[in-house]
């Protein structure tokens, strides 16, 4: 594990030998179809991320959740009437040779056609912003790959976050920045023509883990070079924190989720639109 203050990055390591592709593949619509295929198609077509001449750029980091979005959306490609195509792109942003070996044999064995391609953002992450350099991190790495996924020709960029991450960011939102917001299943970006999906929205990270475990592959469970030691995860505490409340509330995150969906504004104080602040007052 890498230290990231107090907090611990959380590895997942396989519990048995590496299966075969052909075994892998199988898997998402045998074994893992109710946890893993049936809900990344409910995102899919609740929210319409993916439409007839898309062009769709796969950011691959490595780690279990893009490894396993890149074969949904294979999967996805081979059995939809949806035309549609996929192009597959992993930034190098610093990682360590043990890292990148082992992200290159992860590709080659998944059967996932990736363009690697090197942006030195941990470097200049350190440098702009020693002592706090994940969000700097986090910024540069989205510019990069819009960037990226825009010069060949890519109309969509696809991440892979997933339901902990949507519940854990609700919270975090109100915690540390007070506000109520969450991510979005699918978004403009601001500055590149280009839009942002997130079709593992509905994916519990607990299934994730258990299909990567179980399938025995080692994926890259923190590939970060510059920020351990030095930033302490508001996130990870709030992942520790729905954990806790998940013991007596099994459901507690999908209501998280859900709760962004049914706002009551007649019991809102206030709310933003446009960069505009409204107030329940307004109208009293």
């Amino acid at each position: 594990m890498n230290s990231l203050s107090n907090i611990s990055c959380e590895a997942v390591l396989p519990v048995t030998e590496l299966k075969s592709t052909d075994e892998i593949e199988r898997s998402i619509q045998k074994k893992y179809r109710k946890y893993l295929w049936s809900p990344f198609i409910k995102a899919a077509k609740e929210f319409s991320l993916v439409e007839d001449g898309d062009r769709i750029a796969v950011a691959i980091s490595g780690g279990k959740d893009s490894l396993l979005l890149a074969k949904l959306l294979q999967e996805l490609q081979r059995a939809s009437r949806t035309e549609f195509e996929l192009v597959f792109i992993s930034m190098n942003p610093g990682f360590n040779s043990e890292n990148l070996e082992n992200l290159k044999k992860n590709l080659d064995h998944l059967r996932i056609p990736c363009e690697i391609y090197d942006d030195n953002i941990f470097e200049i992450a350190e440098k702009m912003a020693k002592d706090y350099p994940c969000y700097m991190c986090a910024k540069m790495r989205r510019g990069s790959l819009y960037t990226k996924a825009v010069s060949l020709g890519c109309n969509k960029l696809a991440l892979g976050h997933h339901m902990d991450d949507v519940a854990e960011t609700v919270l975090m939102s109100m915690f540390q920045m007070s506000k109520y917001e969450t991510m979005l299943p699918r978004l403009k970006a601001d500055n590149f023509d280009i839009e942002l999906i997130r079709p593992l929205y509905y994916v519990e990270e607990k299934d994730i883990i258990k299909f990567t475990a179980n399938n025995g592959i080692l994926a890259m469970n923190c590939g970060c070079t510059v920020a351990a030691g030095k930033t302490s995860s508001k996130r990870r505490e709030t992942k520790e924190l729905i954990r806790e409340l998940a013991k007596s509330n099994p459901n507690i995150k999908k209501n998280i989720l859900n709760s962004t969906k049914n706002v009551n504004l007649e019991k809102i104080l206030g709310w933003k639109i446009g960069g505009k602040k409204y107030g329940y007052l307004d109208k009293y």
